[in-house]
C-alpha cells in the first residue's frame, strides 16, 4: 500500500507536529518543551510546589535562569552580594529565591555579577540557546520574541512553568494558523518597531486571539535578526499565542560561533542547518486568517492611547470617540484620552514629554542602540526632559556598545547609560514614571500604569525615541538627519570573546551561578521560602451559584487586573486585596472608589465576573491574575473572548472561564447580574441559569471538564505518561542531538559530565484519580 501523502503544513504546523508526545480525541496534546527559560518574578511558587512534592527537574540541560524584572539597574561597580545590593526588600527577595532554587536544583543561572546576565528574551538567543524549529516557553508573556528563529515560543503561567520543571512538557492544544504577509521595500525613517505597530494597529490587540502568527513577504525577509526579535516580540500584543518567521539564511548566520548552538563545520551542524531550512509553510498551506499590507503604507508610527492597537502615524493626530464606529470603541477612546490627559485633535508632534526610555526585551538590543546613537550623535537633548535613560538588553549588548563608543554618545547628549534589565518597561523596579508623567518608550505595552501609576506610556522605535529625546516632543525621526557612518564603528554581529566563554572547571561553574555560598535558605536578616504544603488535587468545580459583578470593559488587561507592585512576592494566596486595585481606590490612597463595581452591594461577594467587552486577561503571562481573583472569591468568568495565557491559567487554579461569543446572550447574562440576582453555572450540563431558568448553554474541552469536575491536577496526570515521553526524548536524541545538553549547560558540579534527564516519581498528586487515566 503507499504511504498517506502528508497535507501541506504550515510552519507552526510542522513544529507543533515534531513536538507531539501524545495526543487525546478530543484533541488535547501532550506537547514536548525544548527550551524553558526561568526568571525571578513567576518561578518562586513553581519551584516551591516541586519541594513540596518531592519532584526534581526533569532537564536542568534544558533550562537557563537569570534575573531581570525586579533588579536595580544602577552601576554595579560595588556589587557584592544580590542581599546588599537590592534595596527593595520584595524584591530582593525575589532574587535571592531564584538562587537558592537555581543551586538546589543544579540549574545554569546568569546572576548580577556574570557579564552574561540580562533579559531572558534577548540572553536566549544571543547564547544560541534559543535554535529553530524548538519549542520555547518562559513564565513570561514576550517569549514570542524567539519565534523569530522558526521556534514555537509562548508564554506561561506559573502553575505551567511547574509543570515544564518536571516533567518537560505542556498540556495544550493545536492553534489556529495566522499569516501577516508584508512585501515592498520600508521607507526611510520605517522600522521593525514600526511595522508591528502597524500591523496591531490592524488587527486590533484581540486579533490574533487563539492563532500563531506566521510573519512573511519580502519586507520581513529583509529583516535582521533582531528586527524580527521585535516583531514576535509583540505578537503577543495582537493578541497571538505566538509569532513565527521561517529560518533561512539571516538565520543560520545568526547562530554560527553562538556557545550552545552546534558547532559549525560539524556533521551536527549541517544536519542541523538542513532541518531548519526544512521549516517553511508549504506552498499549498491553509491559513484561518490571511493579512496582507503593503510596505510603502507603514509610516513611523506612535501609541496614543493605552493599548497597543491604538496607534497613528507620528504625522497625525489624537483621535476621538467620533472617529469610531463602535460604541465599545467609543467609551475606550474616552477612557484612553482621560487617563492619558490628551485632547482629540491634537497632532502627535504637540505632545510634550518628561522622560524617554529605550530598552526592553523588544528594543534593547545592540542595533537598537545603534539606531539610536545614530540619530543622537553631536546633539543634546531636550531642556524639559526630566530624565532620558538607555537600558542596554544584556551585559554583552552593553560591552559590545561600550565597544563601538555608544555609550559615549549616550552620555555626551545627557542620557543616563544604564546596567541590563527590564527597567522601565514594567516598573518593578526603581525605573519608573510617576503619576501624570509622559515617556516615549521603546517598550511593548502602554497600559494605565503599566510604567508606574499614573504613568502615560507613547510606544514607538528607538530611533523615533531618539528624536523624541532631542526635540522633548513626539518628534518625527526623518525631520533630523542621521549622523555620518564612520559614526557607527564596529561589525554588524556582536563578536565578542565572551560569547564563546564555555565552563571548563567547578570555579567557572559556581562563578556564573552567582549563588550565595552560605548553605541557609537564606543569609540572616532575610525571610524564609514559604513551606506551605502542596496541594493534592484540586477542589471540585460543579454547580457554583453566586452573585455575578457586571463589567462593561473591553480589552481587560492584567495590569488592570493585578498592577505589576503586587507581583513581588513568592506566595500564591494573598492577592485578593490587589484586584482591580487601580480600578477599586482612589489614586495613591487606600479609599475605595464608590463607582467601581466591586465596592458595591452585593457584589462585594460576588463568586462570578459577567464582561461585556472582548479579550479579558489580555496582555502578560503572570498567574497572578486568577489568583488575585480567586482570592477574592470570583471562580468563574463570563466574557467573548480571552487572552489565551489568562485563559489558560484559570483552568490550571480550578477556575472556569466562559466564552459567550453571542453578544445579546451575553447581555441577557449582564442584565441579570445588573439586576442583582445569583448566577448558577452547571459545569457538568454546561448551562447558565438564573432564578432557575436557562440563559446559556456553554462549550468546554472534555478534558478540562474532566479534570475540573474531579478536582485533578496536570503534573500528576502527565507523570502517567512517563514512557511516552522517554519515547520522545529518545527519538529526540536520535534525530535532533542539538538539543540535548551542551556546552555550560551538560556541565555538573562534579565535573563536566552530560546531564541525564531524571526519572520521575511515581507517586504524586495523580493519586487522588479514582479511575485510570493519564492525563
Amino acid at each position: 500500500m503507499p504511504s498517506a501523502v502528508q497535507p501541506p503544513q504550515t510552519l507552526y504546523d510542522k513544529v507543533f507536529q515534531d513536538h507531539i508526545v501524545d495526543e487525546k480525541e478530543d484533541g488535547t496534546i501532550l506537547l514536548y518543551i525544548d527550551r524553558h527559560l526561568v526568571h525571578e518574578v513567576t518561578s518562586p511558587q513553581a519551584f516551591e510546589g516541586l519541594r513540596n512534592a518531592s519532584r526534581k527537574v526533569r532537564r536542568p540541560d534544558c533550562t537557563l535562569a537569570t534575573v531581570d524584572h525586579n533588579i536595580p539597574t544602577s552601576s554595579r561597580k560595588n556589587l557584592t552580594t544580590t542581599e546588599r545590593f537590592i534595596e527593595e526588600a520584595d524584591s530582593r527577595t525575589q532574587c535571592m529565591t531564584l538562587e537558592e532554587n537555581v543551586k538546589a536544583f543544579d540549574l545554569t543561572y546568569f546572576g548580577l555579577g556574570d557579564k552574561r546576565q540580562g533579559i531572558v528574551h534577548i540572553i536566549g538567543p544571543e547564547q544560541g540557546f534559543t535554535l529553530p524549529g524548538t519549542t520555547v516557553v518562559c513564565g513570561d508573556s514576550h517569549t514570542s520574541t524567539h519565534g523569530a528563529f522558526g521556534a514555537l515560543a509562548f508564554g506561561i503561567g506559573t502553575s505551567e512553568v511547574e509543570h515544564v520543571l518536571a516533567t518537560q512538557t505542556l498540556i495544550t492544544q493545536r492553534s489556529k494558523n495566522m499569516k501577516v504577509q508584508v512585501d515592498g521595500e520600508l521607507a526611510p525613517g520605517v522600522s521593525s518597531k514600526d511595522i508591528i505597530l502597524h500591523v496591531i494597529g490592524v488587527i486590533g490587540t484581540a486579533g490574533g486571539t487563539g492563532c500563531v502568527i506566521e510573519f512573511c513577504g519580502s519586507a520581513i525577509r529583509g529583516l535582521s535578526m533582531e528586527a524580527r526579535m521585535s516583531i514576535c516580540n509583540m505578537s503577543i500584543e495582537g493578541g497571538a499565542r505566538a509569532g513565527m518567521v521561517a529560518p533561512d539564511q539571516t538565520t543560520i548566520e545568526y547562530l554560527k560561533g553562538r556557545p550552545l548552538a552546534p558547532k559549525e563545520g560539524t556533521s551536527e551542524w549541517r544536519k542541523a542547518v538542513n532541518y531548519w531550512l526544512s521549516l517553511k509553510s508549504d506552498p499549498d498551506a491553509k491559513w484561518d486568517h490571511e493579512i496582507y499590507i503593503d510596505a510603502k503604507d507603514i509610516a513611523p508610527t506612535v501609541s496614543w492611547g493605552t493599548s497597543p492597537q491604538d496607534v497613528v502615524p507620528i504625522t497625525g493626530a489624537v483621535p476621538g470617540p467620533d472617529d469610531f464606529q463602535d460604541e465599545v470603541k467609543k467609551e475606550a477612546c474616552k477612557r484612553a484620552l482621560k487617563y492619558m490627559g490628551l485632547t482629540a485633535g491634537t497632532p502627535m508632534q504637540e505632545i510634550a514629554l518628561d522622560k524617554i526610555f529605550i530598552g526592553s526585551c523588544t528594543n534593547a538590543r545592540i542595533e537598537d542602540l545603534r539606531a539610536a546613537a545614530r540619530i543622537v550623535e553631536g546633539k543634546k537633548i531636550a531642556k524639559n526632559l526630566k530624565r532620558a535613560m538607555i537600558v542596554p538588553g544584556s551585559g554583552l549588548v552593553k560591552q559590545q556598545a561600550e565597544a563601538e563608543g555608544l555609550d559615549k554618545i549616550f552620555l555626551d547628549a545627557g542620557f543616563e547609560w544604564r546596567e541590563a534589565g527590564c527597567s522601565m518597561c514594567l516598573g518593578m523596579n526603581p525605573d519608573i514614571l510617576s503619576p501624570g508623567e509622559r515617556c516615549a518608550s521603546t517598550s511593548n505595552r502602554n497600559f494605565e500604569g503599566r510604567q508606574g501609576a499614573g504613568g502615560r506610556t507613547h510606544l514607538m522605535s528607538p530611533a523615533m525615541a531618539a528624536a523624541a529625546a532631542i526635540v522633548g516632543n513626539l518628534a518625527d525621526v526623518r525631520k533630523l538627519a542621521p549622523p555620518p557612518a564612520s559614526a557607527m564603528k564596529g561589525s554588524p554581529k556582536i563578536e565578542l570573546d565572551a560569547h564563546m566563554e564555555e565552563m571548563s572547571s567547578d570555579d567557572d561553574l559556581d562563578r556564573i551561578i552567582d549563588a550565595p555560598a552560605d548553605p541557609k535558605s537564606h543569609p540572616s536578616g532575610s525571610p524564609p521560602l514559604s513551606t506551605s504544603p502542596a496541594s493534592a488535587g484540586m477542589p471540585k468545580f460543579e454547580t457554583l451559584r453566586g452573585f455575578a459583578a457586571p463589567m462593561d470593559v473591553a480589552n481587560i488587561d492584567t495590569d488592570a487586573i493585578i498592577p505589576k507592585q503586587f507581583l513581588k512576592t513568592i506566595k500564591r494566596s494573598g492577592l485578593g486585596s490587589a484586584l482591580f486595585h487601580a480600578w477599586r481606590y482612589e489614586p495613591s490612597t487606600e479609599t475605595e472608589n464608590s463607582d467601581f463595581v466591586l465596592n458595591k452591594e452585593p457584589y462585594r461577594n460576588a463568586k462570578i465576573l459577567v464582561c461585556t467587552g472582548p479579550n479579558f486577561g489580555c496582555g502578560s503571562s503572570r498567574e497572578h491574575a486568577p489568583w488575585a481573583l480567586l482570592d477574592f472569591g470570583i471562580k468563574c468568568i463570563i466574557a467573548p473572548s480571552y487572552g489565551d495565557i489568562f485563559f489558560n491559567n484559570t483552568f490550571k487554579n480550578g477556575m472556569l472561564p466562559i466564552r459567550i461569543t453571542d453578544q445579546a446572550i451575553l447581555e441577557e447574562i449582564a442584565a441579570e447580574a445588573k439586576a442583582g440576582k445569583e448566577i448558577e453555572v452547571d459545569l457538568p450540563n454546561q448551562v447558565i441559569r438564573a432564578d432557575g431558568n436557562e440563559l446559556a448553554k456553554f462549550d468546554v474541552e472534555e478534558f478540562r471538564k474532566y479534570c475540573l469536575v474531579n478536582g485533578l491536577d496536570d503534573i500528576g496526570l502527565t507523570m502517567g505518561n512517563v514512557n511516552k515521553i522517554e519515547k520522545h526524548e529518545a527519538k529526540r536524541t536520535r534525530e535532533w542531538p542539538w538539543l540535548d545538553g551542551s556546552g555550560y549547560l551538560a556541565r555538573h558540579r562534579k565535573g563536566p559530565v552530560e546531564v541525564k534527564a531524571h526519572s520521575v516519581p511515581k507517586t504524586n498528586r495523580g493519586d487522588v484519580l479514582k479511575e485510570p487515566l493519564e492525563w
